[in-house]
């Protein structure tokens, strides 16, 4: 075992974090050989250091007259968040990661903390926190002003949102520290282990954030055969079968559908789990309604999964939107006439969500806009359109949500 088994964890987590997309949370999972000190510790601290990396990397650039190795950068970068952010004495915050380096290293380590250091906090505003390219996609999308809100998003620490199988009772509210939002969302600022919450093992409720639990409160539940499509990790599954619907949850990871298989035992909830594709199952059944939350860039989960942002690329936007048509193409043939269709994406890019719906009601017309009501399953008042869609911002609720499309569509009878 490392002699400092928390920050050499952390140095793990931003490597893997920094080195594609969804590797991070698999990352996370393998901590857990640590203390639960200093496991919290280097999750923490590797979070800090995501959700600064703009302001932190801006620092290096203009200190670094050639770029070092990955590794040495990023010892760099965990130094800079303990010190500035997670407020580590300075002395600690330049010893502990200077100790990691190799022995060539650590003077340029040392000269690059301390300096800054001296100089102070690094900005911090809007402009730094975000990737430039996608800066300059929300400035488009949603002005100066919305782009700036969305971004100073990015900085802050999440609560925790839970959605609880039944209402929550005011002590178990009390014991957790929670208070409800619109809609039934518990949020609460507790942390910790999970496993160790009340009413964890009493499988009373899971976590799905705020915006993440409006889609399946805008389907009808209660004796409705409803279609969880792309389903996994299982919140909105849950949702449904804890309303009354009778679910059937499809995703093509079956290690995904072993999880959600878990929770609904935890839970005590049935569902049918289907290990398919969903663009192509072959399955001819025809359902009340249908959820179809869309493998998406997910760049509207960045206050859960701030790596997201980093991993981004301009063109996986475009590659990702193909996919989801073909996807709504294979949602929309399983809605039985007069049923229900619901799209979302936790993305703020248009073309996952407005343009995406736009291109799909212009060749398949026998699907139309069931308008959703302002405030509906919790939405945020400001999150409606004249169109009667939903675009949550994250700066629409206070405390934050994250960043969803979400439009309800009906087949025609």
């Amino acid at each position: 075992m490392a002699s400092d088994p928390a920050r050499t964890a952390a140095q793990r987590l931003l490597a893997a974090a920094l080195s594609g997309r969804g590797r991070l949370e698999p990352a996370l999972e393998g901590l857990g050989g640590l203390s639960p000190i200093d496991r919290a510790f280097g999750r923490a601290l590797v979070m800090a250091c995501l959700r600064h990396l703009g302001p932190i990397d801006a620092v290096l650039d203009r200190r670094l007259s050639r770029p070092p190795p990955a590794p040495i950068r990023d010892l760099m970068r965990l130094g800079m968040a303990q010190a500035f952010w997670l407020k580590v004495p300075a002395f600690a915050a330049v010893d502990s990661v200077v100790a990691l380096a190799p022995q060539r290293w650590r003077g340029l380590i040392n000269a690059v903390l301390r300096g800054q250091l001296r100089e102070g906090m690094p900005a911090d505003g809007a402009e730094e926190l975000a990737p430039a390219w996608l800066m300059a996609r929300w400035r488009a999308a949603y002005g100066v002003t919305d782009a700036a809100a969305i971004a100073a998003a990015i900085a802050a620490e999440p609560d925790t949102d839970l959605t609880f199988k039944a209402a929550a009772t005011p002590d178990r509210l009390a014991e957790l520290g929670g208070h409800a939002l619109a809609g039934g969302t518990i949020r609460t600022s507790r942390r910790g282990e999970l496993s160790t919450w009340p009413g964890f093992a009493e499988g009373e409720w899971w976590v799905q954030d705020a915006a993440a639990a409006v889609p399946g409160r805008l389907l009808p539940q209660p004796g409705q055969t409803v279609l969880d499509l792309c389903a996994a990790p299982g919140g909105k599954t849950l949702q449904l079968a804890s309303g009354g619907a009778t679910v059937t949850a499809v995703d093509r990871s079956e290690s995904r559908l072993q999880r959600l298989r878990e929770n609904l035992k935890r839970i005590g909830l049935l569902a049918e789990l289907v290990v398919a594709d969903a663009t192509d199952w072959s399955d001819e059944r025809g359902f009340d309604a249908v959820l179809l939350d869309a493998p998406c860039s997910a760049t509207g989960a960045f206050r859960r999964h701030p790596d997201v942002l980093w991993n981004a690329r301009p063109g996986d936007i475009a590659a990702l939107a193909g996919a989801q048509a073909k996807l709504l193409r294979s949602a929309a043939r399983r809605v039985k006439p007069g049923g229900l269709l619901v799209y979302s994406v936790c993305s703020l890019e248009k073309e996952e969500g407005e343009a995406q719906l736009a291109d799909f009601l212009a060749a398949d017309h026998e699907f139309s806009i069931a308008p959703i009501a302002s405030g509906e399953g919790g939405s945020p008042v400001a999150s409606l359109t004249p169109q009667g869609w939903l675009r949550i911002l994250p700066h629409h609720l206070d405390g934050g949500i994250d960043g969803f499309f979400i439009a309800r569509l009906r087949r025609r009878a």
